[in-house]
């Protein structure tokens, strides 16, 4: 019993690992210049600037008749008609005792100081109606009010969205300076892998983890280089190991992490570079590894499907972020739901549970568990969608608070 509690206790807890990691991070240096079409889903690196005041002019905000309204006071609610400015045309000063006909987004005329809305108003001949008064600046959006010419709209660090490239637009610019995609070297270690679509012998199962890694590494935003499947030789790791950090910023291998015979990462790092970090305190993925091969970073995670696909979510995604550049929030957040499950205090590492989060009867949010916990039930992260973050010897009864952490924190 000692040797276990002695061994429980060399895992380094989540988030003392999470803030190692995330400590270690050298965000890549690299830009580019990109149209404002290709930006997309990129990280901007350099702060954006309005070139223009937003809106340019005072401008309606509604449908209507721009007018003095002091003349209100010396002619009554009647006024003639003069002009009319739809959007895109610009008018001539207001003459006193009139009215322009007014769109949405239209520059208000030189003289005006309000604009009534179209409802308030009735048309007889080329005289307008007015029953309501408007104060003084009514539906009137006045030059610069929402951003002004010089203003930072855009800092440095956040991921383009649509949002933000039409904000970039609505100020004039066309290009964005932003950081190269992050190149990401992977591979699949163990000779029991073959790729999808050959023939399996005994022993042999398809290599899925291939292709989980680069489907999340391509959600993300990365350049994924593909090393294939390598096999359990030390020889055959340090090659990929030294390949991999060669050909890319980060490498990120799936399986021989462990301390089994045909486990060789771990001493294929240690031999080309340095190990930081090893053995996480987390359920599943307790064998994450971290160091660096010369100065190139590199993560190496479990090889049970559901480990690979947890671990990458909690650390290395959180890894990766900052290493793009993004300066933001980059870990997951959980959200307060209730139990749809029992628990017991048995479990001294955190778990991260495969949960699918469902309305009960009286609309709360309640958190069912996949009944089958192994780590190699990949069907399982199919049916669920997040996890339910169950903390280290802490009992759980079915209507209890937990944490929930849904997919959708852990995908962009």
């Amino acid at each position: 019993m000692a040797d276990c509690d002695s061994h429980q206790a060399q895992l380094k807890p989540v988030d003392e690992a999470l803030s190692f990691l995330l400590d270690q991070v050298k965000p890549i240096s690299g830009l580019e210049i990109l149209d404002l079409n290709e930006a997309l889903g990129r990280v901007l690196a350099a702060p954006v600037k309005s070139q223009v005041d937003v809106p340019p002019w005072d401008n309606s905000a509604m449908d209507g008749f721009a007018i003095n309204s002091q003349d209100l006071d010396k002619h009554g609610d009647r006024l003639r008609v003069a002009q009319r400015i739809p959007a895109g045309s610009a008018g001539t000063p207001l003459e006193p005792g009139t009215a322009a006909r007014i769109f949405t987004g239209a520059p208000v005329p030189e003289g005006a100081d309000a604009v009534v809305i179209q409802e308030v108003c009735r048309v007889d001949g080329e005289e307008v109606v007015i029953t309501e008064r408007p104060a003084s600046g009514a539906n009137i959006r006045r030059a610069g009010e929402d951003i002004l010419q010089g203003e930072e709209i855009l800092s440095p660090g956040v991921k383009l969205d649509a949002q933000h490239l039409g904000l970039a637009a609505s100020v004039g610019v066309a290009g964005l300076s932003v950081y190269h995609r992050l190149k990401v070297a992977v591979f699949s270690s163990g000779d029991e892998l073959v790729m999808p679509g050959g023939e399996l012998k005994e022993g042999q199962i398809y290599n899925s983890n291939q292709f989980t890694l680069a489907g999340l590494l391509q959600r993300l935003g990365c350049e994924v280089i593909q090393l294939g499947i390598v096999e359990d030789t030390f020889e055959a790791t340090c090659e990929a190991l030294a390949h991999g950090a060669e050909a890319a910023d980060l490498v990120l291998a799936s399986g021989g992490v462990s301390v089994g015979e045909e486990d060789h990462v771990k001493p294929a790092v240690e031999k080309l570079g340095s190990l930081a970090l090893w053995k996480i305190a987390s359920r599943p993925g307790k064998p994450l590894a971290f160091g660096y091969i010369a100065e190139t970073p590199f993560l190496g995670a479990p090889g049970n499907p559901v480990s690979l696909f947890v671990t990458f979510s909690l650390f290395a995604r959180p890894f990766i972020l900052r290493m793009q550049g993004i300066t933001g929030e980059v870990l997951p957040q959980p959200i307060k739901v209730i139990a749809g499950f029992e628990k017991a205090a048995t479990d001294k590492r955190q778990e991260y549970a495969r949960g699918r989060l469902e309305l009960n009867e009286q609309g709360q949010a309640v958190v069912r568990l996949y009944p089958n916990p192994s780590s190699g039930v990949l069907s399982s992260v199919v049916w669920a969608n997040g996890l339910a973050v169950l903390p280290p010897l802490t009992a759980i009864k079915p209507g209890d608070p937990v944490d929930f952490i849904p997919f959708s924190e852990m995908m962009t």
